[in-house]
């Protein structure tokens, strides 16, 4: 018998000789293991802030009461946006720059978060390079920052062991002095006396330049193959610091005076609620802490298949980052409280958050520990895995969403394009090695991604819900995962998210402070060119749609119109997966359902061409209202 044929109707342009495409585009490449994008998005998600940022945040601001507000605005802010990024991503299968064929007029908003994230890729790595330098400085028998008596050292150098012995025998004054890891950390790694400032930037620190070549070499060849090998990595990079922060933790609490430290950091002050700034503060954790705005996450879930369930893995993710970050604060508090019982000083004199803690206070503490070269490497090995993925993310993010515009050119070159990127950016970040270099690498991090991000976050919320339209975003959710968004999704995206984050922005405006390193006050020009690197950001925004609209035709108010709409290509990447609006909508296509592909592939009807059939009967619907 004659196999039967069939009619060129029936067959996807995806297809190849007539067996049908799989579920992702294959040119563009994806995840290869169900639990690759999960992971990915915790090792994205839990990184350096968890550990040296949230700790330091809740003891200054209520202690055990600061989880409240952290929990609300989680619940505000955080879970929305990371849900409808995933949506976006995940539902066009393209990047954050080509993503905005949802709405072309606002492509600038794309272009601010590359902007964004390459500037934060850039000192994101200098400080994976600290990292690596601790670590290598820790394979030793005798930490280097233990003792004073080094060449770095200065009088002023007071050694721990000599402040116990003073306990117990004469009183000794410790105010004007300073710890040898202190010392360490800025005499001998940074080396800020051979600089005057940030204007005096001095030598380059090849020790330094060499970690951070390292660490660029480390990130290029784990994302040398894009998702299918940074997707491999993570399998260690999200998992094993769980492993090391256990390890800490148990140590931490069985050391003497470490309920002092965890008491400090959980003693709830519940007054600290009536203010402001305490819920301000619980916003910005929570808003950089899950990488919003980044365009990580839209990236991630642009590698996944068609009806990948991002609804439960929003869930996991942001509460599995909240309780990491819960986790951290005792461990870190803890090794404190020990530690200001040995100096006999308050808990609230040795806590620091930031670089102090990582690469101060907590490497004194572990100089006060039994077998302190392990316990140094370990905890700076797990801030290296910790740091690698959250920047694996932010590459990602760059390459993926240059080449989903120009895919014919790079998607063919794409390690080549990733070497040439990390190689700019290896280059750009070579004045963070420098003598000076801790000046600028304050001054990104203060500016890059402060109320830029805010602004673009904002405006990606406002387009979904107000110009593309929610009922729109919640058909394509539906479709893709075979249900609507509930009233509480629907209530934070119109209303909640976007409020809560302008209040934000305003707050950040108002309550402006210059940047400062220790005592050191930053000159006027260089406050200037901070704000220009985040008034950049938010430029592009108006300056994409002054390109967007010139690319239309008839009246300005016409052309603003025609480029708010979605383009014509606008929707799932694959064609069996286009339904209602999207039917025969991608360039060559053939099909007049996709259905049929489906009803061919699989043999029969199954829940996701019934929510398809729904979809579609919901939309003729509403277009006989309409034309009545």
């Amino acid at each position: 018998l004659t196999q039967p044929v069939t009619p060129d109707l029936l067959v996807s342009p995806s297809s190849q000789d007539g067996d049908l495409g799989s579920e992702c585009p294959e040119d563009r490449g994806n995840w290869t293991g169900r639990l690759d994008f999960l992971l990915s998005c915790i090792g994205y998600c839990v990184g350096l802030g968890n550990v040296w940022r949230f700790p330091y945040r809740a003891y200054t601001n209520g202690g055990g009461a600061f989880l409240v507000p952290y929990f609300i605005m989680l619940a505000i802010c955080g879970i929305p946006i990371f849900f409808m990024e995933l949506s976006l991503g995940q539902f066009s299968s393209l990047g954050p720059l080509a993503v905005w064929k949802i709405s072309p007029l606002f492509k600038g908003v794309g272009m601010g978060t590359i902007l964004i994230v390459s500037l934060v890729a850039i000192y994101y790595n200098m400080i994976i390079a600290y990292v690596l330098f601790y670590l290598f400085a820790s394979l030793t028998s005798d930490l280097p920052w233990q003792h004073c008596g080094n060449w770095w050292n200065t009088d002023l150098c007071l050694d721990h062991h000599v402040i116990k012995a003073g306990n117990s025998t004469l009183p000794v004054n410790i105010s004007n002095t300073v710890s040898p890891s202190e010392e360490y950390w800025s005499r001998y790694v940074l080396h800020i006396q051979g600089s005057s400032g940030i204007g005096d930037p001095g030598s380059i620190r090849w020790n330094l330049c060499l970690c951070l070549l390292l660490s660029w070499t480390i990130v290029y060849l784990c994302i040398l193959k894009g998702v299918k090998s940074s997707g491999k990595v993570v399998y260690f990079t999200a998992t094993f610091p769980y492993l090391i922060l256990v390890m800490l933790l148990i140590r931490g609490v069985t050391l003497e005076g470490a309920w002092k430290g965890i008491q400090f950091y959980l003693t709830p002050q519940f007054d600290h609620l009536l203010s402001s700034k305490v819920w301000i503060e619980a916003a910005l954790q929570i808003f950089y802490s899950l990488g919003v705005g980044f365009g990580g996450l839209l990236t991630f879930a642009s590698y996944n298949t068609f009806h990948q369930n991002i609804y439960r893995d929003t869930f996991i993710v942001t509460l599995g980052n909240a309780i990491t970050s819960i986790l951290a604060g005792f461990a870190i508090f803890s090794v404190l409280g020990y530690m200001s019982q040995e100096l006999g000083v308050p808990v609230n004199q040795v806590a620091k958050a930031g670089p102090g803690l990582a690469f101060v206070v907590y490497p004194q503490a572990m100089t006060m520990l039994p077998l302190s070269p392990f316990w140094s490497f370990l905890f700076f090995f797990m801030l290296l895995t910790l740091g690698l993925d959250s920047q694996f993310a932010f590459m990602e993010t760059i390459v993926t969403a240059v080449t989903d515009e120009f895919p014919y050119y790079l998607r063919p070159k794409k390690a080549s394009f990733s070497a040439v990127i990390c190689i700019a950016l290896f280059l750009m970040g070579l004045i963070l090695t420098t003598e000076g270099g801790m000046y600028w690498l304050v001054l990104l991090d203060d500016y890059s991604a402060g109320f830029g991000l805010m602004v673009v976050v904002i405006t990606t919320c406002l387009v979904v819900t107000r110009v593309y339209g929610m009922k729109r975003f919640c058909r394509d959710i539906h479709m893709m995962l075979g249900f609507k968004p509930g009233p509480y999704f629907r209530a934070c995206w119109m209303v909640l998210s976007p409020a809560t984050m302008m209040a934000l922005l305003v707050y950040n405006i108002v309550k402006y402070q210059p940047s400062e390193y220790g005592n050191y006050r930053f000159p006027t020009w260089a406050e200037v060119l901070g704000i220009l690197m985040g008034v950049l950001s938010c430029l592009m925004i108006p300056m994409g749609m002054v390109v967007a609209v010139l690319q239309e035709e008839g009246t300005l108010w016409e052309r603003v119109q025609q480029a708010s709409r979605p383009a014509m290509d606008w929707g799932p990447s694959l064609e069996e997966n286009r339904t209602g609006v999207y039917v025969a909508s991608l360039a060559g296509s053939q099909s007049p359902k996709p259905l049929m592909v489906h009803m061919r592939k699989y043999g029969g009807i199954t829940s996701y061409e019934n929510t398809a059939i729904e979809v579609d009967r919901e939309m003729e619907e509403e277009d006989d209202e309409e034309s009545m």
